[in-house]
């Protein structure tokens, strides 16, 4: 199989997960860009996949990879985008938790309670609670040890616990 095709066949079948994961991951619902950018680097490091792993677990790594480069660039933006915004903009932005669960206010409150989480937490509440990945699983995407993984998790559950409304489900243990 070439190159193309196998990478053609992981979009088939993990492109969606993958597209998930970005919504959660960056809070936005317009992350196509970020999905087509994973698979083409996905695409140019095939030669260094080791096919002893997931291809979805080394695409979900590529994939935080491309998220966190993204929210680098608008970082470094930002400050050009504050000082050109008119005072009677300011707080409005069409990419808030709000509008992209719209009508599903417990989405929302669990978008927003996982935004607030410290960057460790968020990555493993996504991976672990929505995902619902193994704990190998997700120790490979972030290149942590499963001890890592499962204090991190714990931690992460105990901080939504103490948001309100963090969408932490006591019966299941999951995110719901």
């Amino acid at each position: 199989m070439s190159r193309k095709e196998i990478i053609s066949e992981w979009f088939h079948m993990y492109s969606h997960d993958v597209f998930n994961f970005l919504i959660y991951y960056t809070g936005k619902r317009d992350v196509e860009d970020l999905v087509q950018e994973t698979f083409i680097k996905a695409l140019k490091g095939l030669d260094s996949f080791n096919y002893n792993a997931s291809p979805k677990t080394w695409l979900f790594t590529i994939a935080r990879n491309v998220a966190i480069d993204e929210a680098r660039k608008k970082k470094n933006r930002i400050w050009e985008t504050i000082t050109k915004l008119d005072k009677r903009h300011e707080g409005i932005s069409g990419d808030t938790p709000e509008t992209i669960f719209e009508g599903n206010e417990q989405a929302q409150e669990l978008l927003t309670a996982i935004q607030k989480l410290k960057q460790n937490y968020r990555d493993v509440v996504i991976l672990r609670g929505i995902k619902e990945m193994s704990v190998a699983e997700t120790a490979e995407i972030l290149d942590w040890t499963p001890d890592m993984v499962r204090t991190n998790y714990h931690r992460a559950l105990k901080a939504l616990r103490n948001q309100k409304g963090g969408g932490f489900s006591e019966q299941t243990g999951r995110i719901s």
